[in-house]
């Protein structure tokens, strides 16, 4: 992760995650994505909203099993569009703090 690089008006800690999730913006999400290598889709930012939306409902970012099981994308999509560690890379691409169990 090339966070050190990152040119943002927000706080990150010293994994890269906002400090803030209030902080965030989709402008914001395109260059903590861009920092991840990755181009945001439409498929990209279904997982992003179902993930920040659930974030406000329950105040945990959701487990790899959670979005793949409510946010209408499959297991082996979600690793194709967060390549390496998907649950951890979408919560940090959605403002949130790392999900429990990621390592």
């Amino acid at each position: 992760m090339a966070t050190a690089t990152l040119d943002l008006p927000v706080e990150l800690d010293a994994e890269g995650f906002l400090v803030n999730p209030n902080d965030w913006t989709p402008e914001i999400a395109e260059k903590l994505a861009a920092d991840e290598g990755i181009e945001l889709t439409d498929r990209h930012w279904q997982v992003i909203n179902f993930v920040r939306e659930d974030f406000a409902k329950t105040g945990e970012p959701p487990t790899l099993r959670r979005i793949t099981k409510q946010s209408g994308v499959s297991t082996k999509e979600l690793y194709q569009l967060f390549p390496k560690g998907p649950a951890k890379k979408v919560a940090r691409i959605a403002g949130l703090g790392k999900p429990k169990g990621c390592i």
